[in-house]
Parts: structure tokens; C-alpha cells; sequence
């Protein structure tokens, strides 16, 4: 039997399978990367017609806390990985005790809290908005002394897109967003006044090698990423500080694997990290089509331990969400020149929901002003 320092360091061969802890459009992408490479995919998932499904070897429908299946699913696989970062900590915890998995289940389990993602940020030397943790009534009357206001009121675990928040712009409004989020244990980030916001992403190899794409520029409409422009326009500077993060990130987090870091770009010209994603990111969409290794591609070297791809860009691109029925209108955007069409092959259009995207391609240093 192989002892886990092994597994650890354990490369996948073409041939071999991973093992992809959901079942979305994440997922979906990592499944089509990997079959470019020869290797097989195997999902896991506790929802029943899961578009990864479409895509990959085979599938395995159960819940995250089913350990029959979860031991079932490690005997199977050479290696796991997860396609979203609300996978439970304990389920990758069980996982790791069976097989290598990639991202560790530390670095899931610090990013899937808030709090400790924040404090994780802050010892690591890097800059964020003031935070306090709330869990009481005191905490929370307590926490605007620290972070000042207007402030965002966020649950400390399963937020996203939007999800899980409240402004809170005068005390008043403190108790009755907290009701609002079932008075569950939240943060309470101070508002910064930020020029846009920014992202970076990242992959750390078994070997410690790390590759970085460009800084991208993101804008959001309520909430969900609608527009990825690739590159940023940022000076020298910016950019660098930008890998810099990223790359202090990965180490502390001895990372293997893709790691989406989303930042704000202040007043002033510095950089703050928002959040921390362990998978691969929605901003990171346009690699499938602007590099010649994806980002997707680039996780699946990583956790297979392959040697990372060159994240090198051969094309400027704006990548833009399709979110709900605006699926519908696959055609009209195939007709159009320079642009790659990706549909998830989702069956439910519903508002807001992310059904797919699209990538216009233009030639370096051309890209449309902003």
C-alpha cells in the first residue's frame, strides 16, 4: 500500500482518471481540458443531471456526505480535485485520507470561511479592507469602530455571486441585515473606495513552479461578473504587485493547483484582496481561447503533476457572461467574427443564472478602448 507522502507526489499519466468533486460548468471545462491531454474524468456530484455529466468518463451521484460513496469514488480515481469551493471540509478531509487530493483540503477549508481567509491574507503581509467577525449582538455593535461605515455585512461561509450580503450604511441598518442573513456568523468588511477591480489567476505545480496569466479587468452587474477584460490596462507596477500576491499566496498555502485572487485597485493606486477562489475562476474564461494552455488545462497539469503550461497570451479578449435566456441567442453571436461561443449545456434558463459565454478575440495591444 502506498503511504501518503507517495500519494502526494503522485503524477498522473494519460490514461489515468481525476476525480472532479462537482458537477458545474467548471467542472464541465476541466473534463473537456483534461481529454485534451488523455486524461479521463470522473464526477462526483449530489445533482442528478449535472452538465459536467455530459462530458466526463463516468459520474457518481451522491451526497458529499456519503462515505461509502466518497471511499467508493477514491478507489476509482488516481487523483481528486474540486470545481468549486463549497465542497465540505470534511469530505475533502475523508478524500485526502484515500487519495492525493489537489488543492489540500487546508487551503479549502481556510478560504471557504472569511474570516480566516482574511486573517489568512493579513499574516501572509498582504493588504485588505478592515474586517471584524460577527457572531452576537456585542460583536456586531462592536465591529463599525473597526471597519467604520457605509460597510458590507457578509455570511462568513457559502456566499457568492452576490449571495449572502447586505450594505449597512448607517448602525441603524446593523441588526436587521444580520436578520436578514438568519443571523448566521457573518463578517463585516469596511467599505473601500476602489477604482475597479481586478483579478489574477495563478497555478502552483507539485513542484512548487508557478505560472501567472495577465491581470484582467472584471465588471460586475448585480453582483455577477458580466465582463472580463484581458488584459488589464495597469502599469508595470500594478502588475507586478499583482504576481507578487498571487505568488506569496500560493506558497503559504503550499497550493497545487489553479487559484483565482480577486482584487480591488484603490484610489491611490494599491492593491487589496477581496477574495480568494481555490479552483479555477470565471475570469479566467478567456485563456480557453486567448493562450495556448487554459486555465482549465492548467489545473489539470497541476493536480495530475504534470509540468505547468505556458500561460503566455496570443490574443487581447473581452470575455462576457451569458447569464438566463440571453443563451438563446447562440446564432446570432456564432455569426460573429473572432468570437468563440461556449455553452454549458444547462437546462434551466433562469434569470441570472450563468448558461454560458463568449470570447471575442482581437490581436495584441488592439483590443477596443475600454
Amino acid at each position: 500500500m502506498k503511504t501518503m507522502a507517495a500519494e502526494s507526489m503522485r503524477v498522473v499519466r494519460p490514461g489515468g482518471t481525476i476525480g472532479i468533486l462537482g458537477g458545474g460548468q467548471l467542472g464541465r471545462m476541466l473534463a473537456m481540458a483534461a481529454a485534451r491531454l488523455g486524461l479521463k474524468c470522473a464526477i462526483y456530484s449530489p445533482e442528478d443531471g449535472s452538465s459536467a455529466f455530459q462530458v466526463s468518463d463516468w459520474h457518481l451521484v451522491a451526497a458529499y456526505e456519503d462515505h461509502a460513496a466518497l471511499a467508493d469514488f477514491a478507489r476509482r480515481v488516481d487523483v481528486i480535485t474540486y470545481e468549486f469551493e463549497n465542497v465540505p471540509a470534511d469530505t475533502a478531509a475523508l478524500l485526502a485520507r484515500l487519495r492525493a487530493v489537489r488543492p489540500s483540503p487546508l487551503a479549502l477549508g481556510v478560504i471557504q470561511d472569511r474570516v480566516a481567509e482574511k486573517t489568512f491574507v493579513r499574516k501572509a503581509g498582504i493588504g485588505t479592507a478592515p474586517f471584524v467577525a460577527v457572531d452576537n449582538e456585542a460583536a456586531l455593535a462592536d465591529a463599525p469602530a473597526v471597519t467604520g461605515l457605509p460597510a458590507v455585512l457578509k455570511t462568513a461561509r457559502f456566499g457568492y455571486d452576490g449571495k449572502g450580503q447586505r450594505m449597512v450604511r448607517t448602525a441603524r441598518e446593523l441588526v436587521p441585515a444580520w436578520e436578514a442573513l438568519h443571523r448566521a456568523p457573518c463578517i463585516l468588511e469596511g467599505f473601500v473606495a476602489f477604482r475597479r477591480e481586478l483579478s489574477l489567476v495563478a497555478a502552483r505545480g507539485i513542484d512548487g513552479r508557478v505560472a501567472c496569466y495577465d491581470l484582467v479587468e472584471n465588471r460586475h452587474e448585480n453582483h455577477i461578473l458580466r465582463t472580463t477584460l484581458a488584459p488589464a490596462r495597469a502599469s508595470a507596477r500594478t502588475r507586478g504587485e499583482a504576481r507578487r500576491i498571487a505568488e506569496t499566496l500560493l506558497a503559504a498555502f503550499d497550493y497545487v493547483g489553479v487559484m483565482g485572487v480577486e482584487l480591488f485597485e484603490t484610489e491611490a493606486g494599491g492593491l487589496l484582496v477581496n477574495e480568494i477562489a481555490p479552483r479555477v475562476h470565471n475570469s479566467g474564461h478567456w485563456t480557453i481561447d486567448a493562450c495556448t494552455v487554459s486555465q482549465f488545462e492548467q489545473h489539470m497539469r497541476a493536480v495530475a503533476g504534470w509540468p505547468l503550461g505556458d500561460p503566455v497570451r496570443h490574443s487581447d479578449a473581452v470575455m462576457t457572461n451569458l447569464l438566463g435566456d440571453e443563451i438563446e441567442r447562440w446564432q446570432e453571436l456564432a455569426a460573429q467574427p473572432s468570437t468563440a461561443v461556449h455553452h454549458y449545456g444547462k437546462g434551466d434558463a433562469r434569470a441570472g443564472r450563468k448558461m454560458g459565454h463568449v470570447t471575442r478575440l482581437y490581436p495584441l495591444g488592439l483590443r477596443p478602448a475600454d
